[in-house]
């Protein structure tokens, strides 16, 4: 019997925690709409969202609602159920990342020490390239189901794109696993707690994985799979209402989980600059962690956007040219030269 009541507490403790989680990436993936006009308007020296409510900061909730109440149109000659099965697939693999981040370390509440994370897999690298490598999914599905030939050839185009900067994405993190010997985010993290960040032991590597994130997450320069000047829309042309919605909401779930996956695998995760944890609180300590955290998410997400608001975008030819010619040839270069130094640092 206590060994059922314990389970039962660690599984309403999971519980709570992906709600928690999935409830913050939800409300910071809607206010990224919001920074992502105050950052162009501020770009374009102009003003931004300012009229729904204080500094235009109800202008996500009112977009959220014309959404909802939108009419939704489902084209006739459409497979219907695949139609319907394209956005819900981008959004679900947008959300499935957060399983294995570590947001945190613990908190000790209630007489227990809670974890702040929702799973530790010892492959947590692997998981997070398999539900990325899936998501390619949601934008074939939703523009092959739509039945026009725009639609068909942005998916083509986002598709090639996608596992195209996946693989540079994946040889530079076989650089990264040589030095930490691990696949598990939090023992990555872990690492960089007692040394450096691995930043300063990868920086070809995460400038490599940085630029393959953004052709990842179809971020200008490398929104092809949405060139309204060639393809109209993209492949979400014919969605309408919330369809549409989880399409455009899915990329900045997307950019969220990117820029927090880099943070914690290049900048220390949920680690405090020039300052011991050891020596606080652990509730302090935790919390201080979760703020790191999003810290520097939130300064690779204004990166994001920075970005695409001052490069144009790339022709389709050069943008396959740099995944291939460029990325691949670098990620490999820094792979030998890890594998080499790793090699004669253990002799």
């Amino acid at each position: 019997m206590q060994l059922l009541t314990l389970d039962f507490a660690l599984v309403l403790e999971k519980l709570i925690l992906i709600a928690i989680v999935v409830t913050i990436a939800l409300v910071i993936a809607m206010y990224s709409t919001y920074a992502e006009r105050k950052v162009a308007a501020f770009m374009q020296d102009r003003r931004g969202p300012n009229r729904a409510g204080p500094f235009g900061i109800l202008q996500p909730l009112a977009d959220g609602v014309k959404l909802f109440f939108k009419e939704e149109i489902i084209p006739s000659h459409s497979n219907r159920g695949l139609f319907v099965l394209g956005p819900a697939l981008a959004m679900l693999t947008a959300m499935m990342t957060c399983a294995v981040i570590p947001w945190g370390n613990h908190l000790e509440l209630f007489g227990r020490i809670i974890n702040l994370q929702i799973a530790d897999i010892n492959i947590g690298i692997l998981y997070v390239f398999g539900v990325v490598s899936l998501g390619v999914y949601g934008i074939m599905i939703g523009g092959w189901a739509s039945n026009n030939k725009f639609s068909l050839l942005a998916a083509l185009r986002g598709a090639s794109q996608v596992i195209s900067y996946e693989l540079a994405m994946g040889v530079s993190i076989i650089a990264l696993i040589m030095l930490t010997g691990s696949l598990s985010l939090k023992t990555i993290v872990e690492q960089q707690m007692s040394g450096y960040w691995n930043i300063i032991y990868q920086p070809l590597g995460f400038f490599i994985f940085f630029v393959c994130a953004l052709a990842e997450c179809n971020r200008a320069p490398f929104d092809l799979a949405e060139a309204e000047n060639e393809l109209n829309m993209g492949y979400h042309q014919e969605y309408s209402s919330m369809k549409l919605g989880f399409y455009l909401f899915a990329e900045y779930v997307n950019m969220f989980m990117s820029c927090t996956i880099m943070a914690t695998l290049y900048f220390g995760g949920y680690d405090i600059p020039f300052l011991n944890e050891s020596t606080l609180d652990p509730n302090l300590a935790g919390i201080l962690g979760i703020i790191a955290l999003f810290a520097k998410s939130f300064f690779l997400i204004f990166v994001f956007m920075w970005i695409r608001w001052t490069l144009p975008r790339f022709r389709y030819d050069q943008l396959m040219r740099l995944g291939w010619k460029s990325l691949i040839p670098l990620a490999l270069i820094n792979m030998v030269v890890t594998a080499l130094v790793a090699l004669w640092l253990n002799k």
